[in-house]
């Protein structure tokens, strides 16, 4: 199966672990910057020089080996499970994709026509997403209609093929605190160019792709969508300690276990 959403740096001191929409486009820019002293013009999702990344076929040698043989510092970027679900609504289902399309093609009139939902004009933003949530749930647990897209599939599910693989993390890190997080990577290695983090942008590719979000994010999550999201994300907020009871809390509440990750996640 090898290392899939893996990237790493060139310079092969830093492998990461992609989660979708857990700020992967600002750190794969950081990466970029660190061995090459400018960000890549575009998407860093789009760059196939400045990275290696396991998408393509040149890169599966380096980071094989790499992960494999441990010489490289590993890490991953986790975000709290009510933002970021709410965050692919945004971007995915309500959202025009970079391309001028919509997500997936034919995926919003089958949502239209199988759950109700409706994001055009001035919709009502809760209703739609407590319907999608119902989708995403149904797609996690019971792959219908479709199989769980990797923007809203549990953060664990990622994290954990780099495990069983082979793989073992030297730091994972919140989203909520990304400098400290970040910075905690950057410490650990030698880089080509210096990375001030105060001065670097973020990068949210999926920002403007949607409406913007009118309510905060706990008015989304009633009673039954709080039971939809332990469902689905269940080991998300167990492992990477975000707060379950509380949907407007978005800071975690106690510091991850590395050792409990790699033991729960790499059987």
């Amino acid at each position: 199966m090898g290392f899939p959403g893996t990237w790493m740096t060139h310079s092969e001191n830093m492998v990461y672990r992609v989660v979708p929409k857990c700020a992967c486009s600002t750190i794969g820019q950081i990466m970029h910057y660190s061995d090459h002293g400018r960000f890549f013009d575009g998407d860093i999702h789009d760059d196939r020089e400045g990275l290696h990344k396991w998408a393509l076929e040149s890169s599966h040698q380096p980071i094989e080996s790499n992960v494999l043989e441990k010489h490289t510092f590993a890490f991953t970027c986790v975000r709290n499970p009510y933002s970021r679900i709410l965050s692919s609504f945004f971007d995915k289902i309500c959202g025009v994709q970079r391309n001028g399309q919509r997500y997936r093609g034919n995926l919003i009139p089958q949502l239209s026509q199988k759950y109700g939902i409706n994001v055009e004009g001035d919709f009502d933003q809760i209703a739609m997403f407590r319907r999608f949530l119902l989708f995403a749930r149904d797609t996690i647990v019971f792959r219908k209609p479709m199989d769980p897209d990797i923007h809203w599939s549990a953060m664990s599910g990622h994290i954990s093929t780099f495990i069983a693989n082979g793989g073992r993390y030297n730091h994972i890190f919140w989203t909520e605190k990304f400098n400290e997080g970040m910075q905690g990577v950057l410490d650990q290695v030698e880089v080509k160019e210096p990375v001030d983090l105060s001065e670097i942008p973020r990068f949210n590719e999926s920002e403007g792709h949607g409406p913007k979000r009118a309510f905060p994010v706990e008015d989304y999550f009633d009673d039954l969508a709080k039971h939809l999201v332990y469902e689905i994300y269940k080991r998300d907020f167990q492992l990477f300690r975000y707060d379950f009871e509380n949907p407007g809390n978005p800071m975690p509440v106690g510091e991850i276990d590395l050792e409990e990750v790699h033991k729960k996640l790499g059987d």
